[in-house]
């Protein structure tokens, strides 16, 4: 215990020296290169920012393996061919690769070897085509006069989910209109790199098409109608523009922005584009070898998870560092209703975003984690218990909570559109995301089994729990985070061991201890929807089993004894064990190392062991 005392003790000084003067933490929200090779895009196209490409650039080459390869996580069997496509133009167009160079061939060769092009994410065809090194033909088309169809239809284009409906316009535009633009350094085109085409979704796309043409016959106008989805997704884009002049507070969507809006005509010195990537400036983040291209800033999660972990480890609430965090969660709260409403009317806006760019795009996480950093100044924070209200009616029929909008989980998405980017088009209730908001429910708002809401989510949490006893995390790697959230949360809310699924949850935790006494799962359980060990321990998935285990234990059983002795350990140690990644984007495709996690969820976890048992030693 006077290990954990003092390592609580390191970990709360160095938070209070890391926090900005108006209350913030700024981490870095770091992921693999794609961001990095389509910033390079971005700027050579629009004729600027030529230090910042060679930033990006120099952070690329670092990011290359020995095999002359790039991966979006450090285990991956080989290299990827998505990312090492991206990266490869992302250098071509930066000046450090040259066309034809021995450097060049033997990636050609690699990438002819592995498929070609046509093997890539649907994600990086799609950027091929819009810089000219691909044809629109070779890709399923969605029809634009889906722009057009109403929500209450059958298939809108509505019931995708926010971010991916951003993601999904701007390219519908492009598509449309059949644009593509060339950019300086990348080749003419990609003879002799392999197949391009992706020929096994044709009949997907034949479907689609077909059930749209249906649904908008009786509103068919001609070209009228193809005019208007085009305005309608022109309005729909410039009205999701954030005051840094980014779209929906993300860098991917910025970039097919770009070639959306070129393609109705917009030149590359509209001003839109220029105060654009002034926004995306600031989300580069200064690596030892260069500059990364967050996909967004992690200000508000970073700092709401973070003030929580301080109260958790003893400090004080008029303490200046938690003054200060509240101060700046306050501001950010949100007050316009963005796409969020749609689904759920008559509720005023009340909810945080990701990042303090972010507007009008709040999701449950965030809500819940702010809500819980500000619950000591309640009383003086009038919004509040508006905050809580908004999250609270959030909660999906199935009793699970979604990430950004309620009820959006249509089958047609996952059929008809791109099997490889499924998971991202819809945002049904995740079990990670339940788990967290029935533990401030339970933990600070002291909600129990007698709340309606409450026994919904712990249904639904029942109902998805896997056969081996874990839970499938989405927004974390993977099983270890879906079952560290679930068991918190049911823990909170007063479930303890004797319910069979905590019983099973928490076997299930020691069965894949590691022998060190940590815990560590590879990004590869989210792609292939099993559990699989990393084969060593990282700092925040010992932190999660940890804190589960704690919070369903009567005493501090030897796995755990051990599993507090190996995070004791982590929190001192450096290279891949604390910087692999633990965020979950997209399965096989994003990934993300939170930098700030390796002191979040030690300190989290070693004070909750703290209060828990200290006392019993």
């Amino acid at each position: 215990m006077d290990r954990v005392n003092r390592e609580i003790g390191r970990l709360t000084d160095f938070l209070i020296q890391e926090q900005g003067p108006d209350g913030r933490w700024t981490f870095c929200f770091e992921s693999r290169p794609m961001t990095d090779a389509y910033g390079i895009l971005f700027f050579r196209l629009l004729g600027m920012g030529e230090e910042e490409i060679q930033g990006m650039a120099r952070r690329l080459e670092g990011l290359r393996d020995s095999d002359g390869l790039w991966r979006v996580y450090p285990d991956e069997k080989e290299g990827n061919l998505s990312a090492t496509l991206e990266s490869t133009l992302g250098l071509m167009a930066a000046g450090r690769l040259e066309s034809g160079s021995p450097e060049i061939e033997q990636i050609r060769e690699w990438v002819r070897f592995r498929g070609g092009p046509a093997q890539s994410s649907s994600l990086t065809q799609v950027m091929l085509t819009l810089v000219r090194l691909l044809d629109w033909s070779r890709l399923p088309r969605v029809p634009v006069e889906i722009l057009l169809l109403p929500r209450w239809l059958p298939i809108s284009f509505w019931d995708l989910v926010g971010y991916a409906r951003v993601h999904a316009a701007p390219v519908l535009l492009a598509s449309h209109r059949r644009f593509s633009t060339r950019i300086p350094g990348l080749p003419l085109d990609l003879s002799g790199w392999g197949k391009t085409g992706r020929i096994a979704e044709i009949r997907q796309e034949g479907e689609l098409t077909a059930r749209v043409n249906d649904l908008i016959q009786p509103y068919r106008l001609g070209r009228r109608l193809a005019g208007a989805a085009l305005a309608r997704g022109e309005r729909f884009i410039l009205d999701r523009i954030e005051p840094d002049g980014t779209l929906y507070s993300y860098f991917s969507t910025t970039f097919f922005m770009l070639f959306g809006l070129m393609a109705l005509g917009y030149p590359k010195r509209h001003p839109i584009f220029r105060r654009a990537a002034e926004g995306l400036k600031s989300f580069l983040f200064p690596m030892g070898e260069g500059l990364h291209m967050q996909e967004t800033t992690s200000t508000v999660w970073d700092t709401s998870l973070i003030a929580g972990a301080l109260t958790d480890g003893g400090m004080k609430a008029d303490h200046p560092t938690l003054r200060r965090a509240a101060s700046y969660l306050a501001v950010h709260q949100h007050h316009r209703f963005g796409d969020w409403s749609l689904k759920n009317p008559r509720v005023w806006s009340g909810g945080w975003g990701f990042s303090d760019i972010n507007t009008i795009n709040p999701d449950c996480d965030d809500t819940a984690s702010a809500l819980r950093a500000l619950a000591p100044f309640a009383t003086s924070h009038p919004r509040w218990k508006q905050g809580v209200y908004w999250l609270l009616s959030m909660q999906n029929r199935d009793g699970g909570w979604p990430a950004f909008e309620k009820n959006t989980d249509k089958k047609w998405p996952l059929k008809l559109l791109q099997q490889d980017t499924a998971p991202a088009w819809t945002d049904p209730s995740s079990n990670d995301l339940t788990g967290r908001v029935l533990y401030f429910l339970g933990r600070v708002a002291r909600f129990d089994l007698s709340c309606p809401a409450v026994g919904k989510a712990v249904g639904f949490l029942t109902q998805s729990q896997e056969k081996d006893g874990s839970w499938f995390g989405r927004w974390g790697v993977t099983y270890l985070y879906g079952t560290w959230a679930a068991l918190t949360g049911m823990a909170a809310v007063g479930i303890g061991s004797a319910y069979p699924p905590v019983a099973r949850g928490m076997k299930w935790l020691l069965d894949v201890q590691n022998e060190d006494g940590g815990w560590g799962e590879s990004c590869r359980s989210d792609q292939e929807r099993r559990y699989i060990p990393l084969g060593m321990s990282t700092p925040s998935q010992t932190a999660w089993a940890l804190d589960a285990l704690i919070a369903c234990s009567d005493k501090p059983t030897p796995a755990i004894q051990a599993g507090i002795r190996r995070l004791l350990e982590l929190t001192e140690e450096k290279g891949i064990a604390v910087q692999y990644p633990t965020g979950a984007g997209l399965a096989g495709q994003f990934y993300i190392h939170y930098h700030s996690y390796r002191y979040i969820w030690p300190l989290t976890t070693l004070a909750n062991y703290r209060r828990k048992f200290g006392g019993k030693l």
